[in-house]
């Protein structure tokens, strides 16, 4: 009894420090936002840019702190050298849990550029989510379902070129460019109800790393390859959730993270309407999987 009344009260103490420091810290990211909007030249959006990518580092800093003051959480974590902050990557990683967003904040905070990821361009109504996303530069872009490109063909690809024009940005910035490319949270059932030739992961999908592939070309200095596992949890238990781990509550996070060379006939190339390709990016990301897999498999769960 008195060990779970310590607990919840460090998770409350825990959840009311990062809750404080995002209201405040998104807060002023919005304002920098219209602050960007309004900047009458383009060095003065380059240097709010810079503010608004250090609000974000400060504010994943502020939780990494925290996670450490209430650490009940053994951290075990191999991360390449040689990134460049500087730099453009694609971030693949496996999917589990919200807790792997912040596991992937904590582990590259500093290390990688701001990372981002593709929104639906409904999301930026949002209320307050949608102007924060915009001022950090979150690539909106519009999709067309596939009843909307049989009802108008000149739509087919039309999503690619979107995605190219909204990554046309960071061309100016450091990026890298988050994807789940299992498409949603890992679990047994779906692994089985989707025939996953894996034992510990989904089938991985390329339209997130094809996008980004065809959007910003040569300019990607590599993909960083992550790995994420939970030991410690039963067969079959639910995933971590965001109370477990601001409370102490999972065991053990294990990440491993390596940079994986671009093959160059991979960029700059629309996977949709070129099935060779298709096929070039598919077994180029089963490959890695199947890696992932048996990296997963090596690791005493």
């Amino acid at each position: 009894m008195f060990r779970t009344i310590v607990t919840a009260l460090k998770g409350a103490a825990a959840l009311l420090i990062i809750t404080i420091s995002t209201i405040v810290l998104s807060t002023l990211v919005c304002l920098l936002g219209l602050l960007k909007f309004l900047a009458p030249t383009a060095k003065l959006r380059a240097r709010v840019r810079y503010w608004l990518a250090s609000l974000v580092e400060l504010w994943t800093a502020i939780n990494n702190a925290v996670l450490f003051l209430f650490r009940a959480t053994s951290w075990d974590v191999e991360i390449p050298e040689g990134l460049d902050y500087q730099g453009c990557y694609i971030v693949s990683c496996n999917h589990q849990s919200w807790v792997d967003i912040l596991v992937l904040q904590r582990c590259f905070n500093r290390k990688l550029p701001l990372l981002r990821f593709f929104l639906k361009k409904e999301l930026f109504w949002v209320p307050f989510l949608g102007l924060a996303w915009w001022s950090l530069d979150f690539p909106f872009m519009q999709r067309y379902s596939k009843e909307q490109v049989r009802k108008k063909p000149s739509l087919q690809g039309k999503d690619l070129e979107n995605a190219r024009k909204a990554c046309e940005k960071f061309r100016e910035i450091p990026v890298a460019m988050m994807s789940f490319p299992e498409g949603t949270r890992f679990s047994e059932r779906k692994r089985l109800e989707s025939n996953s030739p894996y034992q510990n992961l989904l089938k991985p999908r390329i339209g997130g790393i094809g996008q980004v592939l065809y959007a910003l070309n040569d300019q990607l200095d590599g993909l960083v390859d992550v790995t994420i596992v939970y030991p410690g949890k039963s067969e079959g238990a639910p995933p971590p959730t965001f109370w477990e781990l601001v409370s102490g509550q999972i065991p053990k996070i294990v990440v491993r993270a390596r940079k994986r060379d671009i093959p160059p006939e991979l960029l700059g190339r629309e996977f949709r309407r070129d099935r060779g390709f298709r096929s070039e990016l598919q077994a180029w990301m089963d490959q890695q999987w199947q890696d992932k897999d048996a990296l997963i498999q090596s690791i005493d769960l």
